[in-house]
């Protein structure tokens, strides 16, 4: 029997995931029926697939609360991947404080609540970015002398109602990068460089993320590292979840001090940059292919 595996989109942006392609090919010649559904298509049939990925719904960060409440529908019907539970722990960026409190190696975080002053380190450039955010938008990286202007897109955020991170920017991103660790099937598949992102004349791709500079790389020993850390402390913080249970996951580090720190812990939609890895794309598939579906 076929199975039938839902790819999740945005439908607006669909065309921008160039992992689509070829894990839908790699899908087809395991006899996978894999339909790009745009999680917003209200006619589509979710109970008729045996599995619902999160692939790249995109635009879900500035209607989260409806992103959410489509997720718990389809769990209702499917299994959806990653778990839903997952899905709501990850879309907020707070989770760095509790991958941090658990002794995972975190570039240090604040999480400023609407009303709560940030408290800006002394020397060095900042990041500022809002706790629900993807692909840079309004993420902006300042330096020593523009805390004033890093003061103020806080309190812009705030203003819109919204909880605002701050972190140290780390000079090493300018240089060496950052590392994505990409996991399938609780397997690590592969990584790569991402180059520098927060850069004055970087621009945006049709709104939608700053365009990045993404190039094969091998982790070291120390990056595998805390990606292994940081993917064994979910069961900590998802009551009920073991990283077995994650169908995908990529993890972000780059050098502090000259070791490395996680960045980001994408759970939900991350790129998996299929193309600087001639097995990726077939790594994947062969993870939703043989992912188990509920009874």
């Amino acid at each position: 029997m076929t199975r039938r595996v839902a790819l999740v989109t945005a439908g607006e942006f669909a065309h921008l995931d160039d992992d689509l392609p070829p894990i839908v090919d790699a899908l087809a010649a395991l006899d996978v029926d894999a339909p790009i559904v745009d999680w917003h298509d209200t006619s589509f049939d979710w109970a008729g697939v045996d599995l619902a990925v999160i692939r790249s719904p995109w635009d879900y960060t500035w209607q989260l609360d409806a992103f959410l409440a489509w997720a718990e529908g389809v769990d209702a019907v499917t299994t959806l991947a990653n778990p839903l539970s997952v899905v709501r722990w990850n879309t907020d960026k707070r989770y760095l404080v509790e991958l941090a409190d658990l002794g995972v190696p975190v570039v240090a975080t604040q999480v400023l609540e609407p009303g709560r002053a940030p408290r800006f380190p002394t020397g060095g450039e900042v990041v500022v970015k809002p706790v629900v955010s993807a692909g840079a938008r309004d993420t902006e990286r300042y330096g020593p002398d523009q805390m004033v202007a890093a003061g103020r897109h806080v309190e812009r955020l705030h203003a819109e109602g919204r909880d605002v991170l701050v972190q140290p920017y780390l000079p090493a991103v300018d240089t060496y990068g950052e590392t994505g660790l990409v996991f399938v099937g609780d397997a690590y598949s592969h990584a790569f460089r991402k180059g520098p992102i927060l850069r004055p004349d970087s621009a945006f791709v049709e709104g939608l993320y700053r365009e990045e500079e993404i190039s094969p790389r091998t982790a070291t020993d120390a990056e595998l590292a805390v990606a292994i850390a940081a993917l064994e402390a979910v069961a900590r913080c998802v009551p009920g979840v073991t990283r077995a249970e994650l169908l995908y996951a990529r993890v972000d580090v780059a050098p502090q001090d000259g070791k490395p720190v996680l960045l980001e812990l994408e759970l939900v939609e991350p790129s998996l940059f299929c193309a600087t890895d001639a097995a990726a794309a077939g790594r994947a598939a062969a993870a939703i292919a043989s992912w188990p579906a509920r009874g």
